[in-house]
């Protein structure tokens, strides 16, 4: 795909306005509609053009960008609310919610029964990736869909990965993030049986980053203040990446592996602590503070509550 384009993005949040923006700075027009005012009125001052409802973003548009918190809201506003007959005919949708497969694949119907083309392509990187324009996407989809998004996906990320059909996009994001949300699991435990073994932070760190415990979840966004400073522990583990969201695809992973007769005891486990962690404690923090409360819990342990925190 060459040249600029007409873009409509409909979700304006943490995530969606920060990738309309590095559209609008690559030269392309987009429309953007939000139902919050505030969200959309931000958005606006970074360049995008407001639309009255997102029918009216999509009827003058080539692309349509969605970024939406379930599926349940993609198929609604594809079918329900009018966003697929709005569209002209051959319009590209990409969706880059994070949703469940089924509903993926539903959304691939709509758009193909209403004579469009579609692409799921949800993203990992986080607000900091939204921002800098380092996503990694995630897309599902026709090879011809997937050419032609390219360079969109291009302005908004650093990589772009093919991952098969309708829904794959989706299967890849929801089975890396049950990798993630396990190691981060693993990497704050570690911290905190070190802590209890009068290990300093920093040794610890120095030593992981370097030999077999390397990964993401220590060296980018380590749980624990001072050895990464761009991390959301050094603010107090204000996302980042929102604890809810992690518990939110945690629960997709744990739900497709039910459904599949898959042995994923520790995906599953790791879908139960988020959760319970996102409804209290965490509804307001970055998912590496689940830290915090294993901490907590260790030292009710030790101090005879069996129970913990």
């Amino acid at each position: 795909m060459n040249g600029t384009r007409t873009i409509a993005f409909i979700g304006l949040g943490h995530m969606g306005a920060p990738m309309a923006r590095n559209l609008v700075g690559a030269g392309h027009r987009v429309i953007g509609y939000d139902l919050l005012p505030p969200l959309l009125a931000g958005a606006v001052e970074a360049g995008v053009e407001a639309a009255g409802s997102a029918a009216d973003a999509a009827a003058a548009a080539d692309v349509v960008i969605t970024m939406l918190p379930a599926g349940r809201h993609v198929l609604g506003l594809y079918k329900d609310e009018g966003l697929l007959a709005a569209a002209r005919p051959g319009t590209l949708f990409i969706d880059c919610s994070t949703i469940d497969v089924a509903d993926a694949r539903g959304a691939h119907e709509a758009a193909a029964g209403a004579g469009m083309r579609a692409l799921d392509a949800p993203v990992s990187g986080g607000v900091v990736g939204a921002e800098a324009g380092t996503l990694t996407f995630m897309a599902g989809g026709g090879e011809a869909e997937f050419a032609e998004a390219e360079a969109l996906l291009a302005v908004m990320g650093k990589k772009a990965v093919h991952c098969g059909g309708p829904g794959a996009g989706q299967a890849a994001k929801i089975c890396n993030n049950m990798i993630l949300g396990i190691s981060m699991l693993a990497v704050s435990e570690a911290f905190v049986l070190g802590e209890s073994l009068g290990l300093s932070h920093q040794a610890l760190f120095d030593v992981a980053s370097t030999a077999s415990g390397q990964c993401w979840a220590l060296t980018v966004n380590c749980p624990v203040p001072g050895p990464v400073p761009a991390s959301p522990a050094n603010r107090d583990h204000r996302p980042g990446f929102a604890a809810p969201l992690m518990a939110k695809d945690l629960g997709l992973a744990a739900s497709a592996a039910r459904a599949g007769g898959v042995q994923a005891e520790l995906g599953l486990k790791a879908a139960e602590l988020y959760a319970a962690y996102a409804e209290g404690a965490g509804k307001d923090r970055d998912f590496s503070g689940i830290v915090t409360t294993l901490r907590e819990q260790s030292a009710s342990t030790a101090a005879g509550d069996p129970g913990g925190a």
